[in-house]
């Protein structure tokens, strides 16, 4: 039987100057997952308008279910404006407010996430106060809640952090976002001491750290294992993290080994990185063609 997994948060368009990509961290992790055969559900809101219209067309081709994507007639479907006239800096615009800002808890939603085998979430998603009471409320489910910290300035505060930090069961976060984490709990400098630390800090059952170029590593219990990613011909890298959180947790549910887990996700990664956008068609045997490249 396939396992239950529920993404939660932004669902939104990428407004570059001369395209618009469909985009958000959980909706592209959520069409990952799909792609991988799980059974997943989004929860998350659109306006009423053709953005909107287009996003579910755009998520009906990867087959992903639409039962908690609610439609709101006030606000309008998520954008982020792209500036990226300086490749080297390319700056972003996450526009506010947004329909994902206002998610309305209910009784179904609820029992969906508590008979759930894991639910996904980040922060962006709670930086309005109506989508961040619902989370709250779902964060209560005995589902194995796996924190994709996904952190984007301004739309986060300490409190928020530490308040999601303590909610989940694995933390999935990158190395810049490990020194932000650095500062606000005073970690140690190496990184494999700071994961101790924050181990110890929220009890996670395990941290998940991606090094770019350099691959991803877990700890866990005490032990670091690292992987040194699969050297690809890189289009973009626009989603590949949001895929290599798909692989890995579609492996750790499977009850594979850390170093199986970081192999497939490192490999799922790497693969969407050899094409544009972050979400693109693909089929599992090209995940293994990566590691014979």
């Amino acid at each position: 039987m396939h396992k239950k997994i529920i993404c939660f948060g932004e669902m939104l368009w990428d407004i570059f100057p001369k395209e618009s990509i469909a985009g958000g961290a959980p909706m592209n992790v959520a069409l990952h997952l799909a792609h991988l055969g799980m059974d997943v559900k989004m929860i998350s809101a659109i306006g009423e308008d053709k953005l909107g219209k287009k996003l579910l067309s755009f998520i009906r081709k990867f087959g992903l279910s639409e039962d908690f994507i609610q439609i709101n007639a006030t606000y309008p479907t998520g954008t982020v404006n792209v500036d990226d006239r300086d490749k080297e800096n390319i700056k972003y615009e996450i526009v506010k407010p947004a329909a994902w800002d206002y998610i309305l808890w209910s009784e179904e939603m609820d029992k969906a996430v508590r008979n759930a085998d894991a639910f996904i979430f980040g922060t962006l998603g709670a930086r309005n106060e109506t989508s961040k009471a619902t989370l709250e409320k779902l964060l209560e489910t005995p589902a194995l809640k796996v924190f994709d910290i996904n952190l984007r300035p301004p739309f986060y505060t300490a409190d928020l952090l530490e308040y999601l930090l303590k909610k989940a069961d694995i933390l999935k976060l990158n190395e810049d976002e490990l020194t932000l984490l650095a500062d606000f709990y005073d970690l140690p400098n190496k990184m494999e001491a700071a994961l101790e630390k924050l181990t110890e800090l929220f009890e996670f059952d395990m941290i998940c750290i991606t090094l770019g170029s350099k691959g991803a590593a877990i700890y866990q219990e005490g032990e670091i294992i690292s992987h040194p990613g699969y050297p690809v011909a890189v289009k973009d890298t626009v989603g590949s993290g949001d895929a290599f959180l798909a692989g890995f947790v579609s492996k750790y549910l499977s009850r594979e080994s850390p170093e199986k887990i970081l192999d497939f996700a490192c490999a799922l990664g790497a693969l969407v990185a050899t094409f544009s956008g972050g979400t693109p068609q693909y089929n599992e045997s090209d995940i293994g063609k990566i590691k014979d490249l």
